[in-house]
């Protein structure tokens, strides 16, 4: 365990904008450090581009990589919370139903967004997607929790089981619109269940940006309180801790960031469920120090993978979330045995 977290964050910053850099300049059209700087200026110039290269860097892989990294930091909060406040390791979005219930709500507007409205159609405009994936997560999310409660309590063994439930109902919708849809409407599905960073803009990133940075700053307000809450709810509530509030507050943030990141980018699985539990063995288990260190990490890691899903079959592009799930899935099994040894110790997590 880091004994002055301060320099892992120094650190996970440098390694991070070192990573940036390398998988901006690395891909099918290589840019150089000069043509990166050159485009920056004469962009603060308001002046034209003068090759293809500056266009490059500009309009497809800056943005690609900002937006991979906001994501990949963003599923790794996510990931951090949600083992918090259900004080397990094993525990992300993904399990308990929010990135197949914001996959569903994409579906629901890649194949039925005709039948909505006009006036909803208009208001909404660009922001029906990322709405729709929002509502879908959040649904999926309350509903994986209000079932899995008992007593006033939430049970893990419950919360894992009726996430897989809730996750194979949503993944089933899914299905059926893929299914009802034209051959454009279920690439874009598919696409969509294997995660790709292949259509980013600019757009997407500010959109992305715009909720991630006000969510960040309230959940890591919530921190304090949720290091209290890794004590028991009742222990928590003797030190004035609103449970169910704070409960509710993270969930709720939790989803509105991962439903917006998963409607732009599709569903890419592990990544908060490798990181957080990465972090912890390096800057220990304190959330205040653990949730931006492990937004850096999972930014790095997922630039990391994206650059992979470019270079490894380049000109083509693996989609990310296969790349993720290969990486992730043994790391889960292993923290599952470990799991599995804690309780056959008599230390359950219920």
């Amino acid at each position: 365990m880091l004994r002055y977290p301060k320099i892992a964050i120094i650190v996970l910053i440098g390694l991070l904008a070192i990573t940036m850099v390398l998988a901006i300049a690395w891909g099918a059209v290589p840019i150089s450090l000069h043509e990166m700087y050159e485009s920056v200026l004469l962009v603060i110039q308001n002046k034209s581009l003068n090759n293809i290269h500056e266009a490059v860097f500009l309009d497809i892989r800056l943005p690609r990589v900002l937006l991979c990294a906001i994501t990949g930091g963003i599923l790794a909060a996510a990931g951090v919370m949600m083992q918090g406040l259900f004080r397990n390791p094993i525990v992300e979005p993904g399990l308990i139903g929010t990135s197949a219930g914001a996959a569903f709500g994409a579906s629901f507007i890649f194949v039925l967004s005709g039948t909505l409205p006009l006036w909803m159609q208009h208001l909404s405009g660009v922001f029906l997607l990322p709405l729709f994936a929002f509502i879908g997560g959040i649904i999926a999310t309350v509903l994986v929790y209000t079932l899995a409660r008992s007593a006033f309590k939430v049970s893990v063994t419950n919360l894992l089981l009726i996430g897989i439930a809730i996750n194979a109902i949503a993944l089933s919708g899914t299905g059926f619109l893929s299914f009802i849809s034209r051959d454009p409407q279920a690439r874009s599905i598919t696409f969509w269940n294997l995660g790709s960073f292949s259509g980013a803009s600019w757009w997407q990133v500010i959109i992305v940006a715009i909720v991630t940075v006000p969510v960040m700053y309230l959940l890591q307000r919530c921190t304090n309180q949720l290091n209290a809450l890794m004590l028991g709810d009742k222990e928590a509530g003797f030190l004035g801790v609103q449970t169910e509030k704070l409960k509710w507050q993270i969930l709720l943030l939790n989803t509105a960031m991962v439903a917006i990141a998963t409607a732009f980018v599709g569903v890419i699985a592990f990544v908060g469920l490798i990181v957080p539990h990465i972090m912890r063995l390096w800057v220990g288990g304190n959330n205040r120090v653990l949730l931006p260190t492990a937004f850096l990490c999972g930014a790095i890691l997922l630039t990391i993978a994206d650059m992979a899903a470019r270079l490894l079959i380049a000109p083509g592009e693996i989609p990310i979330g296969i790349i993720t799930s290969l990486v992730g899935a043994p790391v889960f099994i292993i923290l599952l045995k470990q799991t599995q040894l804690l309780q056959k110790g008599g230390s359950g997590y219920d």
